[in-house]
């Protein structure tokens, strides 16, 4: 029956859409929330030791209300994220839409949490300009 077919194609559509907003959504907040992470750990003088305690008592305050999702280490990583993806510091800034305030991402957070772990700004560049 052709319009099961269809109504089943502008479903799967649909959802396809809701995820990638979704998707987007998270990568935003994430790179919001390291870039709040920088910005309060750059108002201290004992940097390494006030940072440390500041995720780890973000990280208990979150994950009691939000989850798991809400490690130090996640937390490491949205800073990380924001450090590796500040739109003045990215290679292709000139080029950069700006959405909202964050750069315009295309990507799934697993795809960035995998490019920050790659040290070189060239190697990552080339990797972020990959299709996907």
């Amino acid at each position: 029956m052709q319009i099961l077919s269809d109504i089943k194609n502008i479903l799967h559509q649909a959802r396809q859409k809701a995820y990638q907003s979704i998707n987007l959504a998270m990568v935003q907040a994430y790179w919001l929330i390291g870039k709040r992470i920088v910005e309060e750990d750059q108002q201290g003088e004992a940097r390494a030791v006030y940072g440390k305690a500041l995720l780890k008592n973000l990280s208990a305050q979150l994950q009691n209300e939000f989850g798991k999702g809400f490690s130090e280490r996640n937390l490491e990583q949205m800073r990380a994220f924001y450090l590796n993806y500040s739109i003045s510091q990215t290679a292709s800034a000139k080029s950069q839409i700006v959405v909202g305030n964050t750069p315009n991402f295309q990507l799934s957070w697993s795809h960035y949490l995998m490019l920050i772990a790659i040290k070189d700004p060239n190697e990552r560049a080339f990797y972020e300009n990959l299709p996907f």
